[in-house]
């Protein structure tokens, strides 16, 4: 397995593990709680992973983390998980599918990576194709759900490409970044939580354990290989992961919920797939005429203290 390879089959198990988001919030977490959820995911495993690595920010990294964890974080999941309870969960699914668009825009204004054809065909090919995996006739549409939705998605894509241009500093791991983020994040949902929603709710065994999954499994462990997969990927190739969540969530659904997984949502899957996999190709290297290939010139010039310095010309580059 190459190098990238290894990249991008670790970094798919961020949305792989959070296709199972919402099968949890329905079935383990309180009702009517989407601040509450999301200061449990986040600041529990914050708080953690800074215990563990013992490295807090410096400088402008103070408010750089704030401003991811609030992105990341703090508006994303509070707006997800509102979605979640609004929306059913094929259509959350289908209005955050268009984060990689979101990206595609975003990386060209703040990282210079030019939009290409391929790349918009390959996100509306995800997004078309998730939305035959999730979408049911006569699903409904509530207003305040797809506005969330749409926000959440929007603040996440601003995330990646903001952790894609800052990077991280020098002498600080991954893990350390993650855990700025989270706890950045949770701070920024913990007032305003209590403010709207009141005292936490009385929580059940099965409460507890599903917020200890998605706070550790589904938060902690996946953000590190998410954000650790952005620094090495594009911006794009690493949002087009993003597909692998809907189409986790449905097969979680048929195979715990009994979900019926008929020809329409198969042909889904393989399309939001197939856009998944064409996102992670390199783009060629454009090939150099025949003629020009061919053409290698070499030379040598004695200098005065008689080394001899030579240089091959091969094509219009120079190699050393």
């Amino acid at each position: 397995m190459s190098r990238k390879a290894a990249v991008v089959a670790l970094t798919a198990l961020a949305p792989i593990s959070w296709g199972s988001t919402y099968f949890v919030t329905t079935e383990f977490l309180p009702p009517d709680r989407p601040l509450f959820t999301g200061l449990m995911r986040a600041l529990p495993a914050g708080l953690m992973l800074l215990a563990l690595t013992r490295k807090l920010p410096q400088g402008a990294w103070w408010w750089k983390s704030a401003v991811l964890g609030a992105l990341n974080i703090g508006a994303f999941f509070p707006l997800l998980f509102l979605a979640a309870y609004r929306l059913p969960g094929g259509v959350a699914a289908v209005v955050g599918s268009v984060g990689p668009l979101f990206v595609v825009g975003l990386a060209a204004l703040f990282l210079g990576e030019k939009p290409t054809v391929k790349t918009l065909l390959t996100a509306i090919a995800a997004a078309f194709g998730v939305s035959l995996v999730v979408l049911k006739a006569g699903a409904a549409f509530d207003t305040v759900g797809v506005l969330a939705g749409l926000l959440s998605s929007l603040s996440m894509s601003a995330g990646v490409v903001f952790t894609k241009r800052w990077g991280r500093p020098e002498g600080v791991g991954a893990l350390a970044l993650t855990g700025w983020q989270l706890t950045a994040g949770g701070l920024v949902i913990l007032p305003i939580a209590f403010l709207i929603e009141g005292a936490p709710p009385a929580l059940t065994g099965t409460n507890l354990a599903g917020y200890a999954y998605l706070a550790f499994g589904n938060t902690a462990i996946s953000y590190f290989l998410w954000f650790r997969g952005i620094e090495r990927l594009s911006a794009s190739s690493a949002t087009l992961l993003g597909p692998l969540s809907p189409i986790t969530a449905a097969i979680i659904g048929w195979a715990a919920l009994g979900q019926a997984l008929g020809a329409v949502q198969l042909l889904g899957m393989a399309i939001a797939f197939g856009a998944t996999l064409a996102g992670q190709l390199s783009p060629r290297t454009p090939k150099v005429p025949a003629p020009e290939a061919q053409i290698v010139e070499s030379f040598s010039a004695t200098e005065k203290n008689g080394q001899e310095v030579s240089m091959d010309l091969e094509g219009s580059g120079v190699r050393r």
